[in-house]
């Protein structure tokens, strides 16, 4: 909005020319995001507290974790919030690809508030059934590849495929059967991707700061990717699939980033608030379809490493006690593992947010490493 306002009289006051810099738009975007979530913040708790909204924490996990029972939930709503309003404020509104990404985060932020609603209603940890939080989320999911596949036919979507370490190899996703071309194998991808990137970062909500931390270090490298993917020069640079309505997909992502850092400051060691389903949610969803639009599904792989370690870390412990009745893990998500084994819970989330740096700064080197 504050774009389209001001913008328009650049040719009368030279000096707002600064509106038409991506970089400019992101900064104050992403500052625009942390002061509104520091602000706010101390207002959401009261008000949570208010309509009792506490977390209940499931008697299996570890045994210091029952101290948590009653803490603040639902936050997410704050972080979603948070990206919006600013994205608004700053983005170029014209703008598709903004718009998808909008609406990914906030429909599987609703889903999430669903579920989170039903944890508070029934006075504990379980919510939407397994199968009725997949089916909206794969409706949603479903949605957001239909919209690609127009955007395809008007050419303001590539469905080739990047993939890391490889300059020349771009796979058509594609098929021909019968002289028609089949969409299925991008509507499953699509659907794998982003689906499988919301439940990854909500089994990563599981201590105080850990999923927040690790969204800020994902969405500040989907940040450079955006920019980059967005610039001409950059993108030829580094063989990108070059796509300049990817650019403003840069603030999106700053203000992401921006807002889950300021909810940061009250969801660390020990939390005032948690984000619930309806941030972690949000948050994944956001970045899967972020990661769609850019063509870096692959690279997705590294830039949110710690929620595919995650996600791995129930699949071989649900894999192998079906299998096997054994148990990988003396309990999944892994960082529940160790905690069980002695580690302070500050100790676990700290050394998980190094390990997301290190995957994030990873995924960035791949872009010349081609």
């Amino acid at each position: 909005m504050i774009y389209h306002l001001l913008y328009q009289f650049h040719q009368e006051f030279t000096v707002l020319n600064v509106f038409r810099y991506i970089t400019f738009r992101t900064a104050y975007a992403s500052l625009t995001a942390l002061i509104l979530s520091l602000v706010l913040g101390p207002w959401m708790i009261r008000r949570l507290k208010e309509f009792q909204i506490g977390q209940y924490i499931r008697e299996e996990g570890p045994a210091g974790h029952q101290t948590k029972a009653g803490t603040p939930t639902m936050g997410g709503v704050l972080i979603v919030m948070n990206v919006l309003l600013p994205t608004l404020l700053w983005a170029d509104l014209t703008n598709y690809y903004v718009w998808t990404a909008m609406g990914s985060m906030f429909f599987f932020g609703f889903i999430g508030l669903i579920d989170d609603y039903f944890k508070v209603v029934r006075k504990q940890s379980l919510g939407l059934t397994a199968s009725a939080k997949f089916g909206c989320q794969i409706l949603v999911a479903l949605a957001v590849a239909g919209l690609l596949i127009v955007l395809y036919h008007y050419g303001f979507y590539s469905l080739r495929l990047s993939v890391p370490f490889f300059k020349k190899f771009v796979p058509l996703m594609d098929l021909r059967i019968g002289g028609h071309s089949t969409y299925l194998p991008f509507i499953v991808f699509v659907v794998l991707v982003i689906v499988g990137c919301s439940n990854a970062v909500n089994l990563t909500d599981g201590l105080d700061g850990l999923a927040a931390g690790s969204v800020v270090i994902a969405a500040s490298a989907l940040t450079v990717l955006t920019y980059v993917t967005g610039h001409a020069t950059f993108a030829s640079y580094l063989d990108l699939i070059k796509n300049v309505y990817a650019a403003e997909l840069t603030i999106f992502c700053g203000s992401m980033a921006g807002a889950t850092l300021g909810f940061l400051w009250y969801n660390t060691y020990p939390a005032e608030v948690f984000m619930g389903d309806v941030g972690s949610n949000a948050l994944g969803g956001a970045i899967g379809t972020v990661a769609v639009l850019i063509k870096q599904e692959l690279l997705l792989l590294f830039i949110g490493g710690i929620f595919v370690l995650e996600a791995l870390s129930v699949i071989m412990q649900v894999g192998s006690y079906r299998m096997r009745r054994k148990r990988i893990f003396r309990m999944a998500p892994v960082h529940h593992d160790f905690e069980l084994r002695g580690w302070k819970e500050p100790k676990v989330v700290v050394r998980f947010w190094i390990i997301a740096l290190i995957f994030a700064l990873f995924s960035l080197t791949t872009l010349k490493l081609r």
